[in-house]
């Protein structure tokens, strides 16, 4: 559950029997909120009301526990659009990070195959995973260097979160199906650069990269402008489609 305090502050909560959650505006029982309304508000030991509702992805993305920095809310909407991730499709996810991505793949109906180097973070990220989208999920974590090859065959999609994507490209030329689509999430511009030449040589085509900048308002009454905080450059979104024939030679 999500735990709204009176200044808005949020709290990303599990609910268990007999459980309580301690806050400086006070303490809340999990009995009192266990089987209450969505939407309802529920009263702290201090007196002060929390309204309580059920955390959406969004809110477990930025509340929940992680190792390695999760791709933002913002990202997340147009990753799942730019690599055409829906159900059925077969995706090979390298850097699974946190989960984060892994956990809108898979509720958009993917079934996600991670590698990650990181044994602490394939840990993460199978917990996260399991915690939000459940333990039945088509979801499976090896602990391996995409680097050195992928033994998928045939994939419908190979989206990356790694530091050099560039070296990924002759692999996921062998591993994704003739249209099936790379995406590769990177900071710096010097990386698309080198990830765009990579592709360009290695039979792929229809390349295009973009950014997402997300800006709030703040509404309150006559009180109607922009917010002094935003969102700006988190990351730089590139895809790309295989070539059923490697036009590049």
């Amino acid at each position: 559950m999500l735990l709204v305090d009176p200044r808005g502050r949020n709290y990303l909560v599990r609910l268990t029997p007999g459980g309580t959650f301690h806050t400086h505006s006070g303490i809340v029982g999990h009995d009192d909120v266990i089987g209450a309304p969505e939407g309802s508000t529920v009263l702290a030991s201090t007196g002060r009301r929390f309204l309580v509702v059920r955390p959406t992805l969004s809110e477990v993305v930025l509340k929940m526990p992680r190792g390695a920095q999760v791709i933002y809310p913002k990202d997340l909407g147009a990753i799942l659009m730019a690599a055409d991730i829906g159900p059925g499709v077969r995706v090979l996810e390298a850097g699974v990070g946190s989960g984060a991505l892994s956990m809108a793949m898979l509720r958009a109906g993917a079934s996600v195959t991670g590698y990650e180097l990181r044994s602490d973070f394939a840990e993460r990220a199978r917990a996260n995973v399991a915690g939000f989208v459940g333990g039945d999920a088509p979801y499976r974590v090896e602990e391996r260097d995409v680097y050195e090859g992928i033994d998928e065959r045939n994939l419908d999609r190979v989206v990356l979160d790694l530091p050099e994507p560039w070296r990924v490209v002759p692999h996921a030329r062998v591993a994704l199906r003739g249209g099936g689509i790379l995406f590769a999430y990177v900071p710096s511009i010097t990386q698309v650069a080198e990830l765009r030449a990579a592709l360009d040589r290695g039979g792929f085509a229809l390349a295009e990269t973009s950014e997402i900048l997300k800006r709030t308002w703040h509404v309150e009454s006559r009180s109607v402008r922009p917010d002094h905080r935003m969102v700006a450059h988190t990351g730089f979104l590139t895809t790309a489609r295989r070539l059923a024939v490697d036009e590049s030679k």
